[in-house]
């Protein structure tokens, strides 16, 4: 499930060998092309350049040269963006195609709930983003305090939503409650500012890691190493891991070294 780490990742991918032009745009899906055809992209994109990608949230922001267009690519549950070889065969998943003369930037994505956006300006591009929060990685201390202070949900439903906070899934969730050894059912408006400090210091610290590895990595000592084990164990105290759904999502914690509230 690509998080901010995953997109930062193809973020790296685009711009370490998006060159020259675009040849060709082989559009294999179309059900992964958003608000604008097979023609109309083919149209705006072969024979322009783009500048350099950028991130945002689970975005990836792609502007062609030159002009107020730009591709906007989302990676849902299952989604890529991978360079190979114009002569490497394509992925039976490989949704959309743009071709190089060194090569071919391929959007690939097995479940297509999201897709490829195609936006004319700045307004078309806002449109589609939405009322996207702050990127995680730009997150203060003073920021995350006084957003937690004034939300009765959940921690960890808060910390999910892309309205609040852009770019984090469950998987580093999960893993900055886990290192900040806060329940992820607590309310948000619970936590003391010295909870908050903390908070916010495991986010720094799984996020740079993660965009480092430009994955959630599951390294033996990350609670994101033993999750899916069954049932796994807590590599800080070695106590069993429980599971669950918070705000309807599959979860891990550990619970002795995350106490539920109130117990």
């Amino acid at each position: 499930m690509p998080e901010l780490a995953d997109v930062e990742g193809f973020r790296r991918v685009f711009n370490d060998h998006v060159r020259g032009a675009v040849r060709a745009v082989r559009v294999r899906d179309a059900q992964v092309v958003r608000h604008t055809s097979r023609r109309t992209l083919a149209k705006a994109l072969e024979g322009q350049r783009f500048d350099a990608a950028r991130r945002h949230g689970k975005w990836l922001i792609a502007p062609v040269h030159g002009s107020d267009d730009a591709v906007l690519l989302h990676f849902g549950m299952t989604g890529s963006l991978e360079w190979a070889d114009a002569h490497e065969q394509e992925h039976r998943h490989d949704r959309v195609v743009l071709a190089f003369d060194d090569g071919e930037l391929r959007y690939r994505d097995m479940r297509k709930l999201e897709g490829l956006h195609l936006t004319r300006g700045d307004t078309a591009r806002d449109r589609v983003l939405g009322d996207l929060g702050v990127d995680a990685t730009e997150v203060t201390r003073e920021h995350l305090y006084d957003l937690l202070a004034h939300r009765d949900r959940q921690v960890k439903a808060v910390l999910m939503d892309q309205y609040e906070i852009a770019g984090l899934g469950t998987l580093l969730v999960d893993e900055i409650l886990w290192r900040a050894r806060i329940h992820p059912r607590t309310r948000a408006s619970a936590l003391s500012a010295q909870d908050c400090g903390r908070l916010h210091a495991r986010m720094r610290t799984v996020l740079r890691h993660a965009i480092d590895a430009g994955r959630v990595p599951p390294r033996d000592s990350w609670l994101t190493g033993h999750r899916d084990d069954d049932p796994g164990t807590c590599p800080r105290c070695g106590s069993t891991l429980s599971h669950g759904r918070v705000g309807s999502r599959s979860t891990a914690w550990c619970s002795r070294c995350q106490p539920e509230p109130n117990k």
